[in-house]
């Protein structure tokens, strides 16, 4: 997108073009840069500082309505629109999901090893073996922290799984691209498993970043939505859905950038952010901070911007 709307004062909103954006002050960038967006239809906007590989300044939307006139499809969009219709149809389908944790995230292969990884690309029968394991052998993996420490919390319901029942078993990419997409999972009354005994709601579960709130005695949620910016240290991620909210990364910074290929502070720009967390106020309760359940970046997934969009 080459325009933004800023909303910093909602009674005056402004239009900015994005090379008038980047010529404000960094203070201004850092202000306004949360209170953006689309000028066609309203969705939440994000703002990419240009590169220092040369790669221009830029708004951009994960939020667009399908009938935008900003919306430019790509191969990543389409990937999320066809994760949210599956999703979509899991709802239809389905009694129960169980979130997949242990899914590991899919990245883009670098330049360098395309080449290789091709010559070693597996048959068309060698991926249908895979996929049809996969759906054999699901992985499973407890939360076991997280039931004794809410045994006790109201949003949670205890329940073991049922082999009768429809249940649907998938990862974090898939969930977050398709409520990134406007899927029906959150306000569904599907019921989710976050391990084999304990349950919530997907409505209850699902948390976009502008409507989180201290839970009680800190019972978790799969708090959702985009990354507006990061704070000059790398310690911080700030939602674009809201400027109140922060999510603290100091101690596993390094390792969650090495996990979703994320280099420097312009990958984090407009990503897609999906994570099992509490919700609690700061000391001076100015700030909701919401923190990664025992910091283990499997329960958490980013999904960068493509670069084509």
């Amino acid at each position: 997108m080459l325009d933004a709307i800023c909303l910093i004062d909602e009674a005056a909103p402004i239009t900015y073009s994005v090379f008038r954006f980047q010529k404000l002050s960094e203070i201004d960038i850092e202000r306004f840069r949360q209170a953006l967006v689309c000028p066609a239809c309203g969705g939440k906007a994000y703002y990419r500082k240009a590169s220092k590989d040369g790669k221009a300044a830029c708004f951009g939307s994960r939020y667009h309505k399908a009938d935008c006139t900003e919306f430019r499809p790509s191969a990543a969009k389409e990937r999320e629109e066809a994760h949210a219709i599956e999703v979509n149809q899991l709802i239809v389908d389905s009694d129960s999901m169980v979130i997949d944790f242990n899914r590991q995230p899919r990245l883009k292969p670098r330049a360098a090893t395309t080449e290789r990884r091709a010559k070693t690309k597996p048959s068309t029968a060698e991926v249908d073996q895979l996929e049809q394991r996969e759906l054999d052998n699901p992985a499973k993996e407890s939360i076991g922290d997280l039931s004794a420490q809410n045994s006790k919390a109201p949003e949670v319901q205890n329940d073991k799984l049922m082999p009768d029942k429809r249940i649907a078993n998938t990862g974090l990419e898939k969930i977050l691209h398709s409520l990134l997409r406007g899927s029906e999972l959150a306000t569904s009354d599907l019921w989710v498993y976050t391990d084999s005994k304990y349950r919530w709601r997907a409505k209850n579960l699902f948390v976009n970043f502008a409507d989180a709130e201290p839970t009680e005695k800190g019972a978790p949620r799969m708090y959702w939505g985009t990354i507006s910016h990061t704070d000059k240290e790398g310690l911080w991620l700030n939602p674009a859905d809201s400027k109140d909210v922060g999510i603290p990364i100091d101690g596993i910074a390094a390792e969650l950038k090495q996990r979703f290929g994320l280099s420097d502070r312009r990958d984090f720009e407009g990503a897609g952010i999906i994570l099992l967390g509490k919700c609690f106020w700061n000391k001076a309760k100015n700030r909701k901070i919401i923190q990664l359940w025992n910091k283990d970046l499997k329960r958490m997934f980013i999904s960068k911007v493509d670069e084509d969009e």
